[in-house]
């Protein structure tokens, strides 16, 4: 019996010292989150102020105050927006130019409609060149042509005037057919309130009509594991607002507390350093992974800290301390 009572009082100790060494763990870890939260709130309001628009892609869709323009402005360069961010811009503003500076209604006015542009085909018997194809039908009898043969000449590296055109003629249909890319977005994300679903559904109608497969590639899909950065980052930009004024917020059906980080090498660097991500690829795991620690810092927020992480990841190099 005293031998069962000693064993009892050692189980008894060993949990004690267990509960003790859990609670300063807890402690540690709180004391981190907090340090790591007051270090990325500053770095946050460092970076998401009205200067940063001047260095940033961003600086496009601010150029337009209609709404369908912010929109597909913002949709077009975020769909280039890789590589150098002065290419990026540039090329962005090029763009804009062939569009008009009207994308709104050169999309409505000067982009054929599709169905139109093949001249009754069947779209779907189309093959791969069919858009070559069609767009040159139309050319030789519309007196717009010409403005719609310069988007031919549109090239950010891989992105090229084929692509550019089949892009148009998406949002035609999206603007013409479906009522939006809002629309189309909130669509997809009130299938089960996920991000994840939003991209998943806008991929396929984005996709609808006939195209060559290389489209495709300048279209993240998640199915796949993308981490999307692009059109997360799009997202960002049209479902965030704050009082700084450098995201739109014109988007008010996705709630901000829904968005995933648009996770990019910058990003995903200083989040390893800060012990926020562990997953080496960027992937959609990784995007996952990061948002979900970011919601426990600020859960009706947290892509507000896209700015501090992208931000430490560029202005200041490779090594983060906080």
């Amino acid at each position: 019996m005293l031998r069962l009572l000693q064993k009892m009082k050692n189980v008894e100790i060993l949990h004690s010292s267990f509960l003790i060494l859990h609670f300063f763990v807890f402690l540690q870890k709180k004391e981190f989150m907090s340090e790591l939260k007051n270090f990325l709130d500053q770095k946050q309001q460092q970076y998401n102020r009205q200067e940063f628009i001047v260095s940033d892609p961003i600086q496009v869709p601010h150029l337009f105050s209609k709404k369908e323009d912010i929109e597909i402005s913002a949709f077009l360069t975020s769909i280039i927006a890789w590589g150098n961010r002065k290419m990026i811009i540039n090329n962005a503003l090029r763009l804009m130019k062939l569009l008009d500076n009207s994308p709104y209604d050169f999309i409505l006015n000067k982009v054929p409609d599709y169905n139109a542009c093949h001249c009754g085909l069947d779209p779907q018997s189309l093959e791969n060149n069919g858009l070559e194809k069609a767009i040159a039908g139309q050319a030789r009898n519309d007196e717009w042509s010409t403005e719609w043969q310069a988007i031919n000449s549109f090239v950010h590296r891989t992105f090229n005037g084929y692509d550019c055109m089949y892009f148009l003629l998406s949002l035609k249909r999206i603007y013409t057919e479906l009522g939006g890319l809002e629309n189309v977005f909130n669509q997809g994300f009130s299938i089960d309130n996920t991000i994840f679903s939003a991209l998943k559904f806008f991929r396929k109608e984005f996709l609808y009509l006939p195209h060559n497969k290389r489209v495709e590639r300048h279209l993240s899909d998640v199915e796949k594991n993308s981490a999307a950065k692009r059109l997360n980052m799009f997202l960002r930009w049209l479902v965030r607002k704050d009082e700084n004024g450098v995201d739109f917020g014109l988007w008010r059906n996705i709630p901000t507390s829904a968005l995933m980080l648009p996770l990019d090498v910058h990003a995903g660097n200083v989040s390893r350093q800060l012990g926020i991500l562990t997953r080496k690829q960027n992937d959609w795991k990784a995007v996952e992974e990061v948002t979900k620690n970011l919601r426990k810092l600020c859960p009706e927020d947290p892509i507000k800290y896209d700015f501090a992480l992208f931000g430490s990841g560029v202005f200041q190099g490779k090594d983060v301390v906080f």
